[in-house]
């Protein structure tokens, strides 16, 4: 890497391609000072653990073009026209049936190019461009609610490992950047959103079972109270995650950050932002190392899912921005639904 700096403009070799640094100086994260520079240095600097998350995957852009407080939007679509001739896209649909051409980073020169425009947080979808209709990651997002913090998202994680060393499969979490918990499993590129959706409701049906005090599934949040919610409509089309090593948009500018399943009950998610995460990385090396090295078939959660459905266990209510799915129940808050039994 090196560059040279001309008018507040920094040309940067990254991974054989030339990349502009413009208004290095402005600041992106006003309460610790940080600059667009050390957004674009910090992506630098993780670059073979936000590669891992991001490769070959179709990915959203969260961009903040004058910083967090500022006005905010995600980019879906990278323009024909102002973006190098080397980057790379992936045509994905949405649930309407809409399509858009998202950038697929192919190397970190892709990264950098997205930390250049603005963008904070990268959210990539769970697919990869060989076959964008077919996740290859399941995503477990342990949400708290109120009443319980990141603390109760841990320990709901730890039993999650539990669960997941029965099954014979590995999991791989993360922090959110926030209160939560991400659990990721690499599975085998075989099934739809709708089927995958379908066996993360049944992997957070079986949690929520064995701690029923500590985890819900309730899409409803007048049901969830003070219990960790398993939201597993990040399986949905169209839903994503901050990746591994994204940054999040707040005021101390965390990480969502790759631990091991030791380290988890002991971290406190502050501890992971712009300025540490990279000493981390270096030192210690990702935790996410080999996730990619044994897909996973997600059969077993295919047949409790069916298992479920026998004993009058359905679907759950979609996101609402999400069209009517065949087999879904009524999008009514239940308290308002008249025709529920009392």
């Amino acid at each position: 890497m090196g560059g040279t700096t001309k008018a507040a403009v920094t040309e940067v070799e990254v991974a054989g391609h030339t990349v502009r640094l413009t208004s290095p100086d402005r600041v992106i994260f006003p309460q610790r000072g940080f600059t667009k520079a050390d957004v674009f240095r910090y992506y630098l600097s993780v670059g073979d653990g936000i590669l891992r998350a991001l490769r070959d995957r179709p990915t959203t852009l969260q961009r903040f073009p004058e910083g967090v407080e500022g006005e905010m939007f995600f980019q879906k679509r990278i323009p024909t026209r102002g973006a190098p001739p080397w980057v790379e896209t992936a045509e994905i649909t949405f649930p309407s049936g809409r399509t858009a051409a998202e950038l697929c980073p192919a190397d970190l020169a892709h990264v950098a190019w997205a930390a250049q425009m603005g963008t904070v947080v990268f959210h990539p979808w769970p697919v990869r461009s060989a076959a964008v209709d077919h996740p290859d990651e399941l995503r477990v997002d342990l949400d708290p609610q109120p009443g319980t913090d990141f603390t109760h998202a841990a320990q709901a994680a730890g039993e999650l490992h539990a669960l997941l060393d029965e099954l014979g499969v590995p999991g791989w979490p993360k922090t959110s950047g926030g209160r939560g918990v991400h659990v990721y499993l690499r599975i085998q590129p075989r099934w739809t959103f709708v089927e995958v959706r379908r066996a993360t409701i049944a992997l957070a049906r079986e949690l929520e079972r064995r701690c029923p005090e500590l985890v819900t599934t309730s899409w409803w949040k007048e049901e969830r109270g003070s219990r960790v919610f398993v939201d597993y409509n990040q399986m949905a089309r169209d839903r994503t995650i901050a990746c591994a090593y994204s940054l999040r948009a707040n005021a101390r500018a965390t990480v969502s950050t790759p631990v091991t399943w030791d380290e988890l009950p002991d971290v406190e998610p502050d501890d992971f932002d712009l300025a540490t995460v990279p000493a981390r990385l270096a030192e210690h090396g990702d935790p996410h190392t080999g996730i990619d090295d044994a897909p996973w078939d997600i059969s077993p959660l295919l047949d409790w899912a069916d298992r479920d459905a026998a004993a009058g266990q359905g679907d759950l209510p979609y996101p609402p921005d999400h069209p009517k799915m065949p087999g879904e129940p009524k999008r009514v808050q239940p308290s308002r639904d008249r025709d529920r039994p009392r």
